[in-house]
């Protein structure tokens, strides 16, 4: 096996995959790999920020979640035997972890994709992400977003997408406005500290009251420069992530352009799945026009 630490951990991930219905244990695992339990522990650790045996019972989970709704004659408790847990308490527990939600309330509504593709549990790759700056800046009046919030740093922020199965899990809800667009905004960035605040939200009436838990944030009338990220059907979250670094790095240096400080925000149409080749996500950063 190639022991190059990103393809090694690839290759394992693959394998994984399609061994999820088996008795995994981070021993056999890791002589599948060719190493010692503690070296290809910090191995996978370091390579993907989560450990070996919480990347499988993630998988599981979502795997669950899909059978969840494509079986709609299995148990709770059956399928809580199928992911390797011990009883449907404990799987009831850790779904509600990963979704935000209940295996219930999944099974009445909730949508995995796009999820999937941004749970940080997909296959380490090399990504290569099409990035366009629009010609036009876009003026767009002042409107409010609700949804889970939550500070994050660089320890933390690979939970982002438990934001978002929590805001899928409770859409629609009473005062969304008519529209299929999400949000993603990041504000309150506190550079002394590397963090900042991110919401994951729909835009609401005005007056609106949202769901328990949920919270506003209102974005000022602003121009903006925006940016096309056209995906290919990988991993999303890697592919956002080289998006921002290219954005960041170049094209917004690049451009000239000064920028005005107040919140920027990522927008998903909701016509393409993400996880389908050719979806795009557009990127808003306000400038002063």
């Amino acid at each position: 096996m190639d022991k190059t630490p990103t393809r090694t951990v690839a290759l394992m991930i693959a394998w994984i995959e399609t061994h999820l219905d088996e008795g995994l244990t981070l021993e056999v695992i890791a002589a599948r790999a060719g190493y010692s339990p503690f070296h290809f522990s910090r191995l996978f650790l370091a390579e993907t920020r989560r450990s070996v045996m919480a990347h499988v019972r993630a998988r599981r989970l979502l795997k669950g979640a899909r059978r969840l709704l494509s079986e709609p004659g299995l148990t709770l408790l059956d399928l809580a035997f199928d992911c390797g847990f011990e009883s449907q308490e404990a799987f009831t527990r850790a779904f509600r972890r990963l979704f935000g939600t209940t295996p219930a309330r999944f099974r009445a509504g909730f949508a995995v994709d796009p999820i999937e593709g941004q749970y940080p549990m997909s296959t380490p790759t090399a990504v290569e992400t099409a990035v366009r700056r629009l010609p036009d800046l876009v003026p767009l009046p002042s409107f409010t977003l609700a949804g889970p919030a939550r500070r994050f740093d660089e320890g933390n922020k690979a939970e982002i997408p438990q934001l978002w199965s929590r805001l899928v899990g409770a859409l629609p809800f009473e005062g969304q406005a008519e529209s299929w667009a999400s949000y993603g905004t990041v504000s309150a960035v506190d550079r002394a500290e590397g963090s900042f605040r991110y919401l994951a939200g729909v835009e609401i009436r005005p007056g609106a009251e949202p769901p328990a838990g949920f919270e506003t944030l209102t974005l000022p009338a602003a121009a903006y420069v925006v940016f096309r990220i056209t995906l290919d059907g990988g991993p999303v979250h890697l592919q956002i992530k080289a998006a921002m670094r290219e954005i960041w790095g170049e094209l917004i240096p690049d451009s000239g352009l000064d920028l005005a400080g107040s919140p920027d925000f990522e927008r998903y149409d909701g016509r393409i799945p993400l996880s389908e080749p050719g979806a795009t996500l557009d990127f808003y950063v306000p400038v002063r026009a």
